[in-house]
Formats: structure tokens, sequence, C-alpha cells
């Protein structure tokens, strides 16, 4: 098994969520909105928590590049976070023309994103990684779990 096999289809979870939560708000129904949105963020910061806690460091000491892609992927994790949060500010005013602009552009770097991940990063990491588990399918839901309950 690739150490990045669980990854790609997180991506599809969170998208998936977020298209949950997109609907909602669209159709006005904040209630619903705000619960799906809260587990939408959670698990793209599990996501990006494990990625920068467990893979990233791995990668960067079996390779010695520090400066390369995974530095790209943090910051494109911050810019994502910010979008979160203003996302977040957004749903909790119920004001759904805020969240669908910072939504939209969310949407878009999140694309780019996994893909710029799926076909040149994640292979990369196999490649330097081969063989070892580094349990990333536990630590994605064990840290989304996590922020659920907070």
């Amino acid at each position: 098994m690739k150490p990045t096999s669980p990854l790609p289809s997180h991506h599809k979870h969170c998208d998936d969520l977020f298209a949950d939560a997109e609907t909602a708000a669209r159709d006005r129904r904040w209630t619903d909105a705000k619960g799906l949105f809260v587990r939408f963020q959670a698990e793209m910061l599990a996501h990006f928590a494990t990625e920068e806690e467990v893979l990233f460091p791995a990668f960067e000491g079996a390779t010695g590049m520090t400066g390369g892609p995974t530095q790209m992927m943090r910051f494109e994790h911050a810019q994502m976070k910010d979008l979160l949060a203003d996302m977040a500010s957004a749903i909790a005013d119920g004001d759904g023309e805020r969240y669908a602009g910072a939504g939209e552009t969310l949407l878009v770097l999140m694309q780019q994103h996994n893909l710029k991940e799926e076909n040149i990063l994640y292979p990369m990491c196999d490649r330097a990684l081969g063989g070892r588990d580094l349990a990333l399918e536990q630590a994605l839901r064990s840290r989304a779990d996590s922020a659920c309950r907070n």
C-alpha cells in the first residue's frame, strides 16, 4: 500500500461535505448549513494537520527537501484556513452572499491544490517513503473526530 493512499479519497469526502454545506446555505437552511459546514471545516483542518504534522515531515526527512513542494502546500493550506474562517463567520451571520463568495474562492483553490497534491506531491511522497505505514487514515479519523467534538 502507498503511504498516501487514503488522502485522495479524503479529498473527495471533503468535496462532498463542501457541496452539501453549500447547497444548504444556498437554500438558506442555516441550521443545516451551519452543522454541515462545521463538519466540512473539521475534516479540512484534520486533513491539513495530518499532512503538515505526519506526511510532510516524513517526506522532508526522507528527501532533505524543506523549501519545495511541502512549503507551497503549507502556504496554500494557510490560504484555505483563512477562507474557512471567513466562511464560518459568514455562516454564523447568515450572510449567504459573503459565504458564497468565500466558498467560490475556496472551491477553486481546493481543486487546484488537490490536483497538485494528487498528481505531483503524493507520487513524490510515495516514492520517497515507499513501504512505510504512516497511519494517515487513522490520523485523519482521530483528528476529524476530535475537531467535531470541540
